[in-house]
């Protein structure tokens, strides 16, 4: 496999520290740009910090005293990579903008951001899932007048539990889907020490993401089909129902969900269980190995011993019972900026370089 280079915009905030992180030692990538807000612009990466470094593990030496490039200059990124992540902090029209200039300037863009999840010839990708819809880069090269450059995203972190535990079982019809999901400080970019609001607190409110965690998972699921002038485009799917509630909850890392389900075919738990079992992961080095993890204990999947599974790019799932009012209930974990950000970004990465969009 060709080694890439790679260059980080919003490296600086959580997800970007979290992109370092993964890339320090990956096999097919590496790191030769930073960029960043104009007022880093000019320093090396830790004068750009100034302390906000979030990982556990030390800064890698890697990028210590690299100089950090303003994310509006292009052409400078440009010369130093072969494609981008994004995962900058601004208005989502700014974003879109910002990708779309990356993207015209024959950049690939793969990105953690929501600004163009919606356009549909842009993929949103869980690689597991719908790697077919990679198809409309060709579409939208076509929108955007490029020959190289395109913008692919990863989805919402608060769907990258639920969703993978509900694809295997599509099989039986699912008609209608309860989602309460129970949403990590860091999906916020935060940590206790900078939001000592959400010590000892739930806070039943997240902007934007109860419509995204209802309507994200219909891309997904929709299917490749022509527009009017015969180029593929993903057209969303319309069913099942979905309604979830979405909660901030005092937990450092990793997103839970209170699944409720109801089927046209009611499959047995014994079904259920083999289907996740049986869910075949992707062979890329960042890829579980087991995709879905079924916990037979009552009290898992838990948030601190559970949400590293396999690097943190697992999916745990428990407590599968009958319900009163859906057919069954379950309760599902994932790690919200691993699988649900950087790590999701860095698997789809891997399955565009395997595919040779990068090329």
């Amino acid at each position: 496999m060709k080694n890439y280079k790679v260059g980080i915009v919003g490296a600086t905030g959580m997800v970007g520290q979290r992109f370092i992180t993964l890339l320090e030692n990956h096999p097919w990538f590496e790191i030769t740009c930073l960029a960043a807000s104009p007022r880093s612009a000019g320093k090396t990466y830790t004068e750009a910090l100034g302390g906000r470094w979030c990982m556990q593990t030390p800064i890698p030496e890697i990028v210590k005293d690299m100089t950090v490039l303003s994310a509006e200059d292009i052409e400078t990124v440009k010369s130093k990579v072969d494609f981008v992540f994004c995962a900058v902090d601004m208005p989502k029209a700014e974003i879109k903008a910002l990708e779309e200039k990356y993207a015209k300037a024959e950049i690939p863009v793969v990105s953690n951001n929501s600004a163009c999840r919606s356009l549909n010839d842009v993929p949103m990708i869980v690689p597991e899932i719908n790697s077919e819809h990679l198809a409309v880069i060709e579409t939208q090269r076509k929108r955007l007048g490029t020959k190289k450059g395109f913008i692919a995203v990863k989805s919402n972190c608060s769907i990258q539990s639920y969703v993978p535990a509900l694809e295997p079982l599509k099989q039986f019809g699912i008609k209608n889907v309860l989602a309460c999901t129970y949403q990590a400080i860091s999906g916020a970019g935060k940590t206790f020490e900078t939001w000592g609001e959400m010590v000892d607190n739930l806070i039943p409110f997240i902007g934007g993401e109860e419509e995204k965690s209802e309507l994200e998972p219909l891309k997904i699921w929709g299917k490749l089909a022509p527009d009017e002038n015969g180029d593929t485009i993903i057209v969303n799917a319309t069913e099942p129902n979905i309604t979830t509630q979405c909660l901030r909850v005092p937990v450092s890392d990793g997103h839970t969900a209170a699944v409720f389900v109801s089927f046209e075919k009611k499959p047995t738990i014994e079904e259920i269980k083999d289907c996740w079992k049986n869910f075949k992961g992707l062979d890329l080095p960042s890829a579980p190995k087991q995709f879905i993890h079924y916990f037979e204990e009552e009290n898992r999947p838990q948030v601190k011993l559970d949400r590293n599974l396999e690097n943190g790019m697992a999916v745990s799932i428990g407590r599968l019972r009958e319900d009163k009012q859906y057919d069954y209930k379950f309760v599902c974990l994932s790690h919200n900026t691993l699988r649900g950000a950087a790590g999701g970004a860095v698997l789809l990465a891997e399955l565009l370089a395997d595919k040779g969009f990068f090329e």
